[in-house]
């Protein structure tokens, strides 16, 4: 593991169950993801995009250890994690935190903001100057001092992640996995914790996983991207080259789908169509051929691994070439 890297994962698997009867027996598995592997690096911001029920979050909560793993590695500063018990893990939660996607339901309504803030200072480093460091955090955060004494319920949206992070940078993390972190903000909000996120990188060195289905949001903040399809990455690219040269067709059918402003401007893309397929009845070969417009009976049968498709560009088709406009 190069010492650039702070985070690999390795064919992550995340199974879950299906059981049936009056003795629960297992009858088959939701392959929430089935897979996958990336690298994250020292100060990059790696975004994992995808549609809705493809993997995404769970991918992230599997890394952190919020979910169990079917199977995979996954390595945290050189260190393998995968199988530590949970607590083996606590000297690593603050090595690694998560930003939620619901700023509300991720704070305790009975907690004012310094205590939220506080607690994992407390738990990770006591001997620390606990008032001083919650004042120094909110301010990070964007967050006045005035606050502290308040409880969530008393702040918008995009207040209460602001105090998400400043949450997560109380424990000094090297690691953050952001999961759709401004999804349920306004738009002039979201910016607004983009560019602090970006800041806060800037600053701390920070190495971000970010999740999100918005591909103008992962443009704006990533360094690399990978794309997600039913529990399986499509397409791994440098986020500028991918948005000039998608090569999956899965990910051409994405960038075709996004609204373009200029009502006089139509798109030629022809944007996905149909319903993503279940996890519990995932189609044999490529899991897009259901999908996809150039499937044939190979893909049908055989499943494309991720292949070099050019410097730090990595592709799962078989047919990438030939469809290239």
């Amino acid at each position: 593991m190069p010492e650039s890297c702070v985070l690999k994962v390795e064919d992550l698997q995340v199974y879950f169950p299906v059981k049936k009867g009056v003795l629960k027996r297992t009858v088959g598995h939701v392959k929430a993801v089935d897979g996958v592997s990336f690298e994250l690096r020292r100060g990059e911001t790696f975004g994992l995009v995808g549609e809705s029920g493809c993997g995404k979050t769970t991918t992230g909560k599997a890394i952190v250890r919020l979910e169990p793993s079917f199977g995979g590695k996954i390595f945290c500063q050189g260190r393998e994690i995968t199988h530590l018990s949970p607590l083996e893990m606590l000297p690593l939660r603050s090595c690694m935190q998560m930003i939620f996607q619901d700023p509300y339901s991720s704070l305790n309504p009975r907690m004012t903001i310094a205590d939220i803030i506080a607690e994992p200072i407390r738990f990770h480093r006591p001997e620390a100057d606990v008032s001083a460091e919650v004042v120094e955090y909110m301010e990070m955060a964007g967050l006045r001092k005035e606050y502290l004494l308040r409880y969530p319920h008393e702040f918008s949206g995009g207040q209460r992640q602001r105090i998400g992070i400043a949450r997560a940078l109380a424990c000094k993390p090297q690691i953050i996995i952001a999961d759709e972190p401004v999804s349920a903000l306004d738009v002039s909000i979201q910016s607004q914790i983009i560019n602090l996120m970006k800041t806060l990188q800037r600053e701390l060195g920070l190495s971000y996983l970010f999740i999100a289905h918005d591909l103008s949001v992962v443009k704006h903040i990533s360094d690399r991207v990978g794309v997600m399809y039913l529990g399986s990455l499509v397409e791994v690219c440098e986020t500028g080259e991918l948005y000039r040269k998608p090569l999956h067709p899965y990910t051409k059918a994405l960038f075709a789908s996004v609204p373009i402003p200029d009502p006089r401007k139509r798109s030629e893309k022809v944007p996905l169509q149909g319903e993503i397929p279940s996890p519990l009845n995932a189609p044999p070969g490529c899991k897009f051929q259901t999908r996809c417009p150039h499937a044939t009976d190979r893909c049908r049968s055989e499943a494309p691994k991720l292949e070099c498709a050019g410097e730090e560009h990595q592709v799962a088709c078989h047919y990438w070439r030939d469809i290239q406009e």
